[in-house]
């Protein structure tokens, strides 16, 4: 049986709710503030378009998550160093964090969206576990690291949405602080100092 094509309305409108979704997250104040409400109104269809498109506010936050992290992904896949494959560990993992940062910063409450949404552990999520098991992987290249698991976790932290909102947000560090600190603290877990 041969997958059905999207009808181009469906897909029209998908591509809308998107958008409208992705505006409503960089100029809200707090990612509660975006109500499946808001993004159907924004897109210029009814709610019932919006809940056949997506299902519901989590998979809405996630497909859009998704679509914003594609390039970085695309990058991680098969780019050039230093994100790309094939780059060594020491350079890899800073650039791979320093990515991820920057992705927050610029999605910041989308990013609070996603590691808000349902009751499971943002530590189960597809994108966390993805971030993980490829960082978990750089981290066994390199010498004198104990337990890559644990880093990996332990690195991870440090991009968290609600600490990157925390320090961007409520402290006011700028992004080329944050990603400096970030870098220094990144090269002392490699080195073991």
């Amino acid at each position: 049986m041969t997958e059905r094509k999207p009808r181009k309305d469906a897909a029209r409108n998908r591509a809308a709710l998107l958008a409208a979704a992705d505006d409503l997250f960089a100029r809200c104040e707090s990612p509660d503030d975006v109500t499946m409400s808001d993004v159907a109104a924004a897109a210029g269809v009814g709610k019932g378009t919006l809940f056949r498109a997506f299902g519901d506010r989590t998979a809405l936050i996630r497909a859009l998550y998704a679509a914003r992290l594609e390039p970085l992904e695309r990058a991680v896949a098969e780019g050039p160093p230093p994100l790309g494959p094939g780059t060594p560990a020491q350079e890899r993992v800073p650039a791979l964090l320093d990515a991820v940062l920057c992705f927050k910063l610029d999605h910041r409450h989308l990013a609070l969206a996603l590691e808000g949404t349902g009751a499971d552990s943002p530590y189960r999520a597809e994108h966390y576990e993805r971030w993980h098991g490829l960082l978990r992987s750089a981290l066994a290249d390199i010498p004198g690291l104990a337990d890559g698991d644990f880093a990996a976790h332990a690195l991870l932290a440090a991009v968290r949405a609600d600490l990157v909102e925390y320090l961007a947000g409520a402290r006011g560090t700028d992004r080329e602080e944050l990603r400096a600190h970030l870098g220094k603290f990144v090269r002392q877990v490699l080195t073991g100092q």
